[in-house]
């Protein structure tokens, strides 16, 4: 609900539409809500404080409660462990390309001296 609302806003609204929604933690008495983005530049949390109550106004006409909650907008930490995991990946594989050089086992991960006969030899 929150994400087609910003979707829509964000036709109005340039700095809106690189906004993605991942998720939407809502507090037990239903007064606040925290909705986490992809990403979350000045410039789109610019956005996102002018819209504000108009993003409120939109969910209260589609959700039937006494209340509509509050929205605080943060950047998810998944995304950020994500690509983080990502860059750490990324740098090992160069790493590894560097060391071995192409084609050098570097897709496997096995060292030239690692590929030959563990068994000890035979007679």
């Amino acid at each position: 609900m929150v994400a087609d609302t910003l979707e829509r806003m964000a036709d109005g609204d340039e700095r809106l539409r690189l906004v993605t929604v991942t998720a939407v933690d809502v507090a037990p008495d239903l007064r606040h809500a925290k909705v986490y983005l992809s990403s979350l530049t000045e410039e789109s949390a610019g956005a996102l404080a002018e819209h504000r109550s108009q993003l409120q106004q939109a969910i209260g006409r589609q959700v039937r409660l006494k209340r509509t909650p509050q929205l605080d907008f943060a950047a998810d930490p998944a995304v950020a462990a994500g690509n983080r995991v990502e860059e750490i990946l990324r740098h090992i594989r160069e790493r590894d390309v560097h060391r071995h050089g192409a084609g050098h086992g570097a897709d496997h991960g096995i060292d030239e001296h690692e590929s030959g006969d563990r068994g000890g030899g035979s007679s």
